[in-house]
């Protein structure tokens, strides 16, 4: 199943997303996700770490009892985002909003796409009961189908209003855990990133992994995803470290080099951007080659300067989504808002769009999980996307390959 005639101008992927299971605060004009530090306005001008440049967003308070209506369609559908609280994640909200309207307009614009949806904005604030009292307020309101929350802790709150109500969820966080019955993840999950990685150092011939992993709960997510991944494709029992900072790499390489030189290990997984280039280091210092061990990363090594400029992660591979579909709507968003769309937004766009789609919106009763849940899947900003059973989104994916020039794509988008 696809997006429909919307499908032809932008079904490519978009967004170098980072994983993480919950969005906390860090320093001021910071949100973490994660083991990646998002922001707006640093002195560099840069969001995420290199990824994409933005100004200060400032966020937009909105009354719990309201929201902002947009679209003309009769199918009325809620989308809950921070735009209040804590500014940094405010503004994130604030872009994913924007992001949404970007995406209605288009099908406004489209006389070959149907208006099917109306929107309502409303905002959860910073906690889960900001959250919840968003959620109810849709249910009251009447909404067929609820998109967001961003946070892990908000979609978890806010999935106990929405089953209750019988009301879809399409939620926003990348915590595996808080998809389920009726509520689905709009997000790329660890299973999947592990998932694309191990196949593809399968079929290169890599017989033996071992892996590095922060002592997190994004971690032992990634960790989790790790082992399952690495028995469903047939491999041994992977060694796994977990760390609790970048300054433990060396003794882990120490730990991991005898395994190493019996060539038990021929395969290192080091998804945490921070803490990559100490392993990087590590491994070289150990005298340990990339003929000999193969680097994998995640995708939140996307676009990131540093990884791309250490000569230690240089043959380093990593799975990313295609950046072109966020690329395709930076120019609109600015041109609307008067800056560069957060890298988070693809997310709501593409929600917005798949909550229009015709057999979705208007099948009786809308947003049906048969159809949700179609094996043809979606595709969508951040490329083809498909929802699994238990609410949990498989992207396709490619896989990237750090160079002395930057990153290139050595295996296509697949699911």
């Amino acid at each position: 199943m696809s997006f429909g005639q919307a499908n032809a101008k932008w079904r490519r992927g978009a967004l170098a997303l980072a994983l993480g299971v919950a969005l906390t605060s860090c320093a001021p004009g910071t949100f973490q996700i994660g083991s990646r530090t998002l922001g707006w306005g640093d002195p560099a001008g840069n969001v995420g770490g290199g990824n994409t440049g933005g100004g200060m967003l400032a966020p937009v308070p909105m009354q719990q009892s309201g929201g902002e209506v947009f679209g003309r369609g009769p199918v009325p559908v809620a989308l809950l985002l921070p735009l209040s609280g804590d500014q940094s994640l405010a503004a994130v909200g604030t872009s994913l909003a924007n992001a949404s309207k970007l995406a209605v307009a288009f099908i406004e614009a489209n006389p070959n796409i149907a208006e099917n949806i109306t929107i309502t904005l409303r905002d959860t604030g910073d906690s889960p009961a900001g959250a919840i009292n968003a959620a109810n307020a849709a249910v009251a309101g009447g909404a067929k189908l609820i998109l967001g929350p961003l946070r892990g802790d908000q979609v978890a709150a806010v999935a106990n209003v929405a089953r209750g109500a019988g009301v879809p969820l399409i939620g926003f966080s990348n915590n595996p855990n808080t998809a389920g019955q009726g509520v689905y993840l709009l997000s790329v999950l660890p299973d999947m990133e592990m998932k694309r990685a191990i196949i593809y150092v399968k079929a290169q011939g890599r017989r033996g992994l071992a892996g590095a992993f922060p002592a997190t709960p994004y971690g032992e997510a990634l960790a989790t995803a790790f082992r399952q991944q690495a028995t469903v494709a047939g491999f041994g029992p992977p060694a796994v470290y977990t760390f609790s900072g970048p300054g433990e790499a060396a003794q882990i390489v120490a730990q991991a080099k005898q395994q190493i030189d019996r060539g038990m290990i021929d395969t290192f997984f080091i998804p945490e951007r921070a803490s990559a280039p100490a392993f990087a280091a590590a491994l070289a210092s150990a005298g340990v080659t990339g003929d000999a061990v193969q680097i994998v990363g995640s995708a939140d090594w996307a676009g990131d300067a540093t990884i791309n400029s250490t000569p230690g992660l240089v043959g380093a591979i990593y799975p990313a989504v295609d950046e072109a579909g966020f690329n395709a709507i930076v120019g609109d968003y600015q041109a609307k808002f008067g800056s560069r769309p957060h890298p988070l937004a693809t997310i709501a766009y593409t929600a917005t769009i798949l909550a229009n789609v015709n057999t979705l919106s208007m099948a009786n009763p809308p947003y049906n999980p048969g159809l949700l849940t179609g094996a043809s899947g979606f595709n969508g900003r951040d490329g083809a996307f498909r929802f699994l059973g238990n609410g949990r989104a498989e992207y396709a994916l490619a896989v990237k390959k750090v160079g002395a020039g930057g990153a290139a794509t050595v295996d296509g988008a697949k699911l």
